[in-house]
């Protein structure tokens, strides 16, 4: 039996690029998904006022954000909910989350309790109890 001669002595390499194609999709993926996450808390409404309240900070709870036009449309990660398929999407969320999850509400000011209430109830059904509303303070109403 012939022994091959053209073998190359020497460390065996691996091969980064496949690696690093990974990662800068990992990143980008990341990049996208953070700007449409903060898109959703920047639909123009003008939020109610109040006098206390507390700062959030910017933690890594999971949270979903439930945003009630003036009209009462309700929208639900940025796509329009129907107010009887909010509950099922309530509960898809929180089992996809795996732990508490937080239903943020943002609303016009104008916005009468009657389209609120349901947002709330579909919540409590859902199992969800951490619920909080977004406001302004007055000072930055005035602004």
């Amino acid at each position: 039996m012939r022994v091959p001669t053209n073998l190359k002595s020497g460390q065996a390499e691996f091969n980064m690029t496949p690696m690093i194609d990974v990662v800068f999709l990992l990143i980008i993926f990341f990049l996208v998904s953070s700007h449409l996450a903060k898109q959703e808390a920047q639909l123009p409404l003008p939020l109610p006022t109040a006098k206390s309240g507390q700062e959030i900070l910017e933690d890594q709870q999971p949270r979903v954000v439930v945003n009630i036009g003036g009209d009462g449309s309700l929208s639900l990660g940025g796509h329009r909910v129907p107010a009887d398929q909010l509950k099922q999407r309530l509960i898809v969320e929180r089992e996809r989350s795996g732990q508490d999850l937080e239903v943020r509400i943002r609303c016009d000011r104008q916005t009468p309790f009657a389209n609120v209430k349901p947002v709330m109830l579909a919540a409590a059904q859902a199992g969800i109890w951490n619920v909080a509303f977004s406001v302004i303070r007055p000072e930055d109403a005035a602004r």
